[in-house]
């Protein structure tokens, strides 16, 4: 690839990787309006709306296949409680934080492409897993011992997403990106929507799914559109540039949730919280290195 391909593929990956983090500062800002299943369920039933009219557009009826159906059930699944765990622990906790936790998917890949899929997980790969599970468990502390388990709801979403990249690598090839972006989506609707009926009957007040105001709507549907739009400019950064130079754009997110948490939260990050997070940006950075 040459040189102004590869810059304008790390612009794209740049702006891809910051529009979800945006997004991930508007699901913060409906924390204690709406619960974060309901929240969860709309944002994913737009998003699957407007996937499944483009994939009319663009395929027609043929294009509305489901191959591998198990295998895409999990990805939906994996999705759902990903979110749900997600934005629910972005109510609680500060974004940075989340999001720092949110990053130790890849490690989490590892583990079980090694475990399921049978890969080979070199001893650099392992060392870096367990000195960036060692940065969960500084960020994490102040968030116990305030929050209890439920500081362990982004840990939680990190298992699920890995769960749904080790989807994604089985139906690899059997579908146009398109049409798996949509299946991801759309069967992840009614696994959020079962989640939303139990926590609304509960008996937990924080779960109990009221009428929304207009505003909640329009930043679930904000959210839609431009995590939508962030995933296909991250889409169009690899046909630009490789893999591996778009990898560290990701890190984007953390930084971006680091500024939106104190200018627009108040969340001030601890040095404990910072260190944490210095350690699982070293470990990614160090799985990348390995991996070129």
């Amino acid at each position: 690839m040459t040189s102004s391909s590869a810059r304008s593929g790390l612009l794209y990956a740049l702006c891809g990787f910051a529009l979800l983090s945006i997004g991930d500062a508007v699901i913060k800002s409906i924390a204690g309006a709406w619960p974060g299943t309901a929240v969860a369920a709309l944002r994913y039933s737009i998003g699957a709306i407007g996937l499944g009219a483009l994939l009319l557009l663009k395929e027609g009826r043929q294009g509305f296949a489901m191959p591998m159906p198990k295998l895409q059930l999990l990805r939906g699944f994996s999705v759902a409680t990903a979110t749900i765990c997600f934005f629910s622990s972005i109510f609680l906790m500060p974004l940075a934080d989340a999001t720092a936790i949110g990053f130790t998917s890849p490690m989490i890949t590892a583990i079980f492409s090694a475990m399921f899929l049978h890969e080979r997980t070199h001893a650099t790969k392992w060392i870096a897993i367990f000195v960036a599970f060692g940065g969960v468990l500084l960020i994490m502390r102040p968030n116990v011992m305030e929050l209890g388990w439920v500081a362990l709801l982004p840990l939680a979403a990190a298992m699920s997403m890995a769960f749904m990249i080790i989807g994604n690598r089985a139906v690899a090839g059997t579908g146009s990106p398109l049409l798996m972006q949509f299946l991801v989506a759309s069967l992840a609707v009614p696994f959020i929507f079962c989640a939303a009926f139990i926590g609304h009957f509960s008996g937990v007040e924080a779960l109990h799914v009221g009428v929304p105001d207009w505003t909640i709507i329009a930043r679930c549907t904000l959210v839609a559109v431009t995590a939508s739009f962030g995933h296909w400019l991250i889409y169009m950064a690899t046909t630009r540039a490789s893999a591996a130079e778009i990898a560290p754009m990701t890190y984007v997110q953390l930084l971006i949730a680091l500024v939106v948490g104190i200018l627009v939260f108040g969340d001030w990050p601890d040095v404990t919280s910072l260190l944490g997070s210095g350690i699982i940006i070293a470990s990614g950075l160090l799985l990348l290195r390995k991996s070129r």
